[in-house]
């Protein structure tokens, strides 16, 4: 069960597909966050997400929103995917400590080793205020995400 609508998101320090380190706190007081965790980069299901927001992308990396993508790959696999693809939003890595954001967020699967589906939009205030989780052969509807960004 993932954390629920009204909860303080937890934080992380998590390391992007070039290095970087993102803290979600970052945001806070600035914008909202599309925090969307993802089983593994190269798949094709999350390829077909990932790529799908990428043709989006201005709804959501915009001067009020951050969209932040995470799985449990390493920075160096996800630099390649991000590369591949042209996906030029944070992909982090939440490979070590294994899991430790995904778990966080309690979607992560122990018996697979790896995150399911989850999406959480988070608002400047850093609370989330709308959630979705798939199992890992589900794709998400993006759609979704856009109407609960426009209810903040």
């Amino acid at each position: 069960m993932a954390i629920e609508v009204g909860t303080k998101a937890p934080d992380f320090e998590l390391k992007d597909q070039h290095g970087q380190t993102v803290r979600l706190s970052e945001f806070r007081g600035e914008k909202n966050v599309v925090l969307l965790f993802y089983p593994f980069a190269f798949t094709g299901v999350c390829t077909g997400e990932l790529c799908a927001l990428r043709e989006e992308l201005p709804k959501f990396v915009n001067d009020d929103t951050q969209l932040l993508a995470v799985s449990n790959d390493s920075p160096f696999a996800l630099r390649v995917f991000a590369e591949q693809e042209g996906l030029e939003y944070p992909l982090l890595s939440d490979f070590w400590p294994h899991g430790e954001a995904s778990r966080a967020y309690e979607v992560f699967d122990e018996a697979k080793g790896c995150a399911v589906r989850g999406t959480f939009i988070i608002d400047k205030e850093g609370v989330v205020r709308w959630t979705v989780v798939n199992g890992l052969p589900d794709a998400r509807d993006l759609n979704e995400y856009v109407k609960a960004l426009d209810t903040l």
